[in-house]
């Protein structure tokens, strides 16, 4: 078991109602706020008026920029970001899912500067000083509301970057599942993929830690237990609580105690999909993690079985791959492009793996090399 260090200033408010709170609280950073949102669903789920609300009662001055999209973009950082700059803002309030509070995090760094966010995450700069953020989480999947991670795509690079940094912990997150009730069926279920990958990141990373491991299981348990029955009565809210707090959990950092590190092949592989395709985040990991377990069966043997052990029972490496394949369609996740509509031919795998290598896309423990591409390429067709 490793040394660690856990932190996490992340201040959460869990359940129905809260965002009440939200106004007195902000209320300590300043008196104008950036309101960062994405494409209307938060009008809809009550959780752009509520917020709103909340602030105007507590005498904030409220700026606004909406259009945040799913897969975000470092031009809305920016734009955002030059928004804030000239209104003169004291802190950022984010409300929506993970692409818009991912989105608040590098508009939190990039307001101080001049420079584009960009040059964050490709590192030619760092940040010294970030303004306060707050978040009012609409969708539960990425675990960004309780993290200082945040992943965002440049259209001209072609790429997508993964970005890490302590003055991106929000202050305070809010997560009222009563606002994820609206959540369509595609997108619950591209959350509960979502949610299902951190851990599975983590289960696959570097170092031995039991305790960790349990916790893994624990919330993977609460996806498959739970995931279903959601996907049948999505306006259920203790349903919704189950699965917006599983979510935080798998990406909280209580999953890597003990560990060297998580492993972020999947995730990076997903992230390739996105930019060629813009396809939902959720849904290129419920189309990655099978292919790349079938790539890793002959490799970690052991640990796979061991996790189809815990989870379902199962005492095989194809059994447990089965039963993940199995699982992901059943909530209405695809496992291959076809299932996505996409129809992948050769000149589509030729330019995926061109931006594989573009992007450098590796794991952290479970190394990736060109051979890898083209299995896993074939294996996600």
């Amino acid at each position: 078991m490793e040394n660690f260090r856990i932190y996490n200033p992340v201040e959460l408010h869990f359940g129905a109602g809260v965002v009440k709170k939200l106004g007195s609280l902000a209320s300590a950073y300043g008196n104008k706020a950036l309101l960062v949102y994405g494409k209307g669903s938060v009008k809809r789920n009550g959780s752009y008026r509520e917020t709103l609300q909340s602030l105007l009662d507590a005498g904030i001055e409220v700026v606004e920029f909406d259009g945040i999209k799913s897969n975000p973009i470092i031009e809305d950082v920016d734009a955002a970001a030059d928004l804030g700059r000239k209104e003169g803002v004291s802190m950022i309030i984010a409300v929506g899912g993970g692409s818009v509070i991912d989105s608040a995090k590098i508009i939190a760094l990039t307001i101080p500067v001049s420079h584009s966010g960009w040059e964050f995450l490709d590192g030619s700069e760092k940040p010294l000083k970030a303004l306060p953020l707050i978040g009012v989480l609409t969708l539960a999947a990425t675990g960004t509301e309780m993290n200082a991670a945040a992943v965002v795509q440049s259209d001209t690079h072609q790429k997508k970057i993964g970005y890490v940094h302590k003055l991106m912990y929000p202050r305070h997150s809010f997560l009222d599942p009563t606002y994820t009730c609206s959540v369509p069926e595609n997108y619950t279920a591209y959350g509960i993929a979502d949610l299902i990958a951190h851990a599975l990141e983590a289960w696959f990373g570097e170092g031995e830690a039991s305790l960790s491991d349990r916790f893994i299981i624990a919330i993977i348990k609460e996806a498959l237990k739970y995931g279903p029955a959601l996907m049948k009565d999505l306006e259920n809210y203790a349903l919704r609580a189950r699965i917006m707090y599983a979510a935080t959990c798998a990406l909280n950092g209580m999953t890597v105690p003990g560990k060297k590190s998580q492993d972020w092949g999947v995730h990076n592989i997903g992230h390739t999909l996105g930019v060629k395709w813009d396809l939902a985040h959720g849904a290129t990991l419920s189309i990655v993690y099978p292919a790349w377990l079938k790539l890793q069966q002959d490799r970690i043997q052991d640990r796979i079985t061991e996790l189809g052990s815990a989870l379902f029972g199962c005492e095989s490496v194809e059994d447990t791959i089965y039963k993940f394949e199995y699982f992901f369609k059943l909530i209405g996740c695809p496992i291959t492009l076809s299932q996505a509509g996409i129809q992948c031919s050769k000149a589509d795998k030729d330019d995926l793996h061109r931006i594989m290598q573009l992007n450098q896309v590796d794991g952290i423990h479970h190394k990736l090399n060109e051979e890898d591409y083209r299995f896993l390429i074939d294996h996600m067709a």
